[in-house]
């Protein structure tokens, strides 16, 4: 049986939203309040002055540029400037970012007061007036400063109020006369003073009217015409009544215990009992601000009002786990300690259900399924699952699910059916009762897997329309229909852990994923993925709630309203509910006119009217500049950037009071990308010289940009970046370059001479080399050989050998006068002198020489005379020191298609022995001027010759020549 604890009656609560200096205020002790014509907030404390835009708190301090860190009142002007009213007397003020005061407006030298101003004015005639504490009146025309004191006693203009009716006839009144200016002086009227509360009952209303509130109600006057509109209760005469905001349709009136409203219809309700507060105003957004001395305190406009019930309502606990409504509207909450509440429609008594099983119970009920049917509400906790029978009944009898051999159990979901069956999600598995009303147990040993029973830890579970049933474990999602089971793994997504379930009409299953958004499965497969990126306050989903098609979707950063209508999406957030439902919302339940929902510290709800409400676009505003940590006018036009000093910062925001949450976009030329951020702030420097255009725009989630504002600045150049730098670089350049062409040219022409002289001196060795080739020894020695011949009488031979030797000089003077000669003609060359050789040595001298068939003999050029000097020295040094003679070898290979590769090979006694048995020094004269002759032609030449001498082994000598073709 369950245990009721009792039943209470209490009135609802409504929500104020409670700003200290934990969200930014400078002081807790507030005594002034000012909404400007931009919409911006601002506070006066004794800690300085703050202004704020909904998100950001921005304080100001005598480090600003306060002549005093007490404020007592602002006051905005005709011309957008917000006055400062310190308590040393001096006057400030702040216009596009920046406070005024003595030290950089001279006007306001004359403005120091001895005493407190407690009320401005600005005519129509740009003159300012200010009432004090004292027999002080002045008028400030811009220039000069007038004063007015009163030397009757009894009609001084002690905390006196101006004011201009509408033939602009200025009025002063005080509670002890009025006045009006006229010839430069105040003259005393007939009419009788307001003998308001103090001068802060005293307020303007427009249209040439003045409030003002006494013992006997809200009055307005309009020249000598006075007229009542709402009457007060006489019990707050005694209060210290404070400042007012009042119209001909209400009234509200701050006092030392809270704020008194009546409405037009003179119902009466108290706000902030118990708090001193000192004044109350109404924003352009009908949100109602009341300033106290422990903080600013922010009543909602009434479609955006929340109602809170808790303990203070009657509640057993602040906590309410989940919630859910019975067909007479009756509110059930499971609450965080383990009990039932049951909230009645109307009168919102409060009937404590206490749940006698407290272990099971106690870490609170965390669902809560209300069957209708068997007028029975199911309850469940992590350890236990209970329902509560006849619950229309005033008796109602509690039956709890056992495991019939007492083992423990971890309940992470359940869910029924119309046909009374109920299933758990438990951390061991799926487990199916088919008739929960005949038998509320089951056996685990008697579960059998595929059947009543599906292994593998579970987190959620849903019966749809059909009855068929929707479960989650560790795999992913998963279908039981026609005792079929049917996953849902190949779509990653669906792998994820889900951590509610719901369906829509039509029959579309709805998921509410851990960290990816909301999933939609239709038809067996997913049709709809809605993230962060499309509106949802956060992919971590908690719940789902559907009603009329409807989805309310609980997330762990606020609330969001989903609507898919006509083929579109819309997805609403409730930013306006950020300090109630921001992070700690554990159910919701919403019926025709109203949403509630469960949370840690208690039931909220409110109407839902705003949801059909067409939202403002949203306005980004500037808040100030800094240029190089300076603070500049935002109306400055003339903001350059110089290129050593060129960081300029900018603050911005949009004025909201609903908790809304902005984004921004902004960008610096018009044909510029947008770059989109959260930050209210954007510093740029170091920007190429030239004329920029910072363009700044906000929305919120799935509205449209707002409209741009912009600010522009120049960011100059270096001096050398100028166009009259630039020009007379290009001179300069000019210059330069002819000069160096000159230069150039005349270093070609040096070149080109050199060259000739190269080739001139090539010529001469090559004639040098022509004599060093006809080697005396060679001439010598064919002679002798003639000479043999002759005396022998073998005149055939002597004959061949002086043909040979004619042919072979014959042949020098033809090549003597080419640089480059035909490959054929070089072998042509070598064959006649290795011929001759051969005839002198005989059989000690073999030689072979081998062409590369891939050579075109005639077409492939060489230097002349290259190879003849270094075969010579191979026959002379290195094969003819041995008696047997040697054989000598060329070969010439195109390695490629542009390199020739010459190899001449003996196996005599190679070059290092020869070098080393020299009895005296002596060098070949052609290798050494062939080897110079090579060196200058590398000089000119575009395709150098390499050329390495080696000894093969012991003995035998290589020389590789390595010709580059062109």
């Amino acid at each position: 049986m369950c245990h009721t604890a009792g039943i209470k009656a209490y009135a609802q609560s409504t929500f104020l939203q409670h700003y200290t200096t934990k969200d930014g205020l400078p002081s807790n002790n507030c005594y002034f309040t000012l909404q400007d014509s931009k919409g911006y907030l601002w506070f006066g404390t004794d800690a300085g002055v703050s202004r704020f835009d909904g998100k950001r708190f921005e304080n100001f301090t005598i480090d600003d540029g306060l002549p005093d860190n007490q404020i007592l009142m602002l006051q905005e002007d005709k011309k957008g400037r917000v006055w400062f009213m310190a308590f040393n007397g001096e006057m400030s003020y702040f216009l596009d970012g920046i406070i005024y005061n003595s030290k950089n407006d001279k006007a306001l030298r004359l403005l120091k007061f001895n005493a407190i101003v407690i009320s401005m004015f600005h005519d129509s005639k740009d003159r300012l007036w200010f009432g004090t504490n004292k027999n002080m009146l002045f008028m400030f025309d811009g220039v000069s400063l007038t004063k007015f004191t009163a030397e009757d006693t009894k009609n001084q203009f002690f905390l006196t109020y101006v004011y201009e009716d509408i033939k602009g006839k200025i009025w002063a009144y005080s509670n002890q006369c009025v006045r009006f200016y006229q010839n430069g002086n105040f003259k005393l009227s007939g009419l009788a003073p307001p003998k308001s509360f103090s001068y802060k009952t005293i307020s303007c209303l427009g249209a040439n009217r003045f409030l003002y509130v006494n013992k006997y109600g809200l009055h307005a006057r309009r020249g000598n015409q006075n007229s009542t509109f709402i009457k007060i209760d006489t019990t707050l005469l005694n209060q210290n009544l404070g400042y007012f905001y009042g119209n001909t349709n209400e009234l509200w009136l701050s006092h030392n215990n809270g704020i008194y409203h009546r409405d037009k219809l003179g119902k009466v309700t108290n706000y902030l009992q118990g708090i001193p507060t000192v004044q109350v105003i109404k924003d352009n957004k009908n949100n109602m601000w009341f300033t106290t001395t422990t903080g600013i305190y922010m009543l909602p406009r009434k479609e955006n009002r929340l109602f809170i019930i808790n303990q203070n309502q009657g509640l057993s606990n602040n906590v309410i786990k989940s919630i859910t409504k019975d067909k007479n509207k009756n509110l059930w909450l499971g609450l965080g300690n383990g009990d039932l509440n049951k909230v009645a429609h109307q009168t919102l008594k409060v009937n404590q259900i206490e749940i006698p099983d407290k272990k099971s119970f106690n870490t609170g009920l965390k669902k809560l399924i209300l069957d209708e049917a068997n007028q029975s509400l199911y309850f469940a906790s992590n350890h236990g699952l209970g329902v509560l029978l006849n619950i229309y009944n005033k008796k109602s009898p509690i039956k709890y699910l056992k495991e019939t051999n007492n083992s423990l159990f971890v309940i992470k979901d359940f869910s029924i059916n119309k046909n009374m069956g109920l299933s758990l999600a438990l951390s061991s598995g799926i487990v199916l009762l088919q008739d929960r009303k005949k038998k509320f147990e089951y056996n685990v040993l008697e579960l059998i897997n595929g059947i009543n029973f599906f292994n593998d830890r579970s987190y959620s579970i849903f019966y749809d329309n059909n009855d068929d049933l929707w479960f989650s474990n560790i795999d992913g999602l998963n279908q039981f229909s026609k005792n079929k089971v049917i996953p849902f793994f190949r779509e990653s997504l669906l792998t994820k852990r889900v951590n509610d379930i719901n369906q829509l009409a039509d029959g579309t299953i709805i998921l509410a994923t851990d960290g990816y958004g909301l999933l939609f499965i239709k038809g067996g497969k997913m049709v709809l993925h809605f993230t962060l990126k499309d509106g949802l306050s956060s992919n971590i989903c908690k719940k789902i709630f559907v009603s009329n098609n409807h989805i309310w979707v609980v997330t762990s950063q606020g609330i969001n309203e989903i609507r898919l209508e006509n083929g579109t999406t819309d997805i609403k957030a409730f930013e306006y509910t950020d300090a109630l439902l921001k992070n700690d919302v554990n159910d919701v339940f919403v019926d025709q006119d109203t949403s509630y929902f469960a949370t840690n510290t208690g039931l909220v709800y409110f109407l839902h009217k705003p949801l059909q409400a067409t939202k403002e676009i949203p306005k980004a505003i500037f808040s100030s500049i800094e240029v190089n940590s300076l603070k500049r006018s935002l109306k400055d036009t003339s903001i350059v950037l110089s290129p050593a000093k060129n960081k300029i910062a900018f603050y911005f925001g949009a004025i909201d009071f609903q908790g809304q949450e902005f984004l921004f976009r902004y960008r610096l030329k018009p044909d510029d990308d947008w770059t989109e951020t959260k930050n209210r702030k954007v510093e740029v420097n170091a920007l190429k010289p030239g004329n920029y255009t910072f363009e700044l725009s906000a929305r919120t989630n799935n509205d449209s940009w707002g409209p741009s504002a912009k600010i522009n600045f120049v960011q100059k150049a270096y001096f050398w970046q100028s166009t009259w730098f630039m020009l007379l670089l290009f001179v300069a350049a000019g210059i330069s370059f002819y000069r160096i062409a000159v230069i150039v040219t005349k270093k070609q022409k040096n070149k080109e001479q050199q060259k000739l002289l190269l080739k001139n001196k090539i010529l001469m060795l090559e004639q040098n080399a022509l004599q060093a080739m006809m080697n005396p020894h060679f001439v010598f020695n064919v002679m002798n050989s003639i000479q043999h011949y002759i005396n022998t009488n073998d005149t055939g031979s002597a004959n061949k050998v002086l043909t040979g030797f004619a042919r072979l000089i014959r042949k020098n003077m033809e090549i003597c006068t080419k640089s480059y000669i035909s490959l054929e003609e070089e072998l042509a060359y070598l064959e006649l002198y290795l011929s001759l050789e051969k005839k002198r040595f005989g059989n000690k001298l073999r030689y072979k020489i081998e062409i590369d068939p891939k050579i075109d003999q005639e077409e492939t050029k060489i230097p002349s005379m290259l190879l003849q000097p270094y075969i010579e020295n191979a026959i002379w040094h290195g094969i003819m020191p041995i008696d047997t003679g040697g054989d000598l070898e060329v070969s010439i290979n195109l390695i490629s298609e542009h390199s020739l590769h010459i190899e001449i090979k003996d196996n005599g006694i190679g070059i290092d022995n020869s070098l080393k048995y020299k009895k005296h020094n002596h060098s070949s004269k052609g290798m050494s001027l062939t080897q110079e002759r090579i060196n200058l032609l590398n000089q000119i030449d575009a395709y150098p010759i390499q050329i390495k001498v080696q000894q093969i082994g012991t003995s035998g000598t290589s020389v590789l020549i390595s010709i580059a073709l062109p």
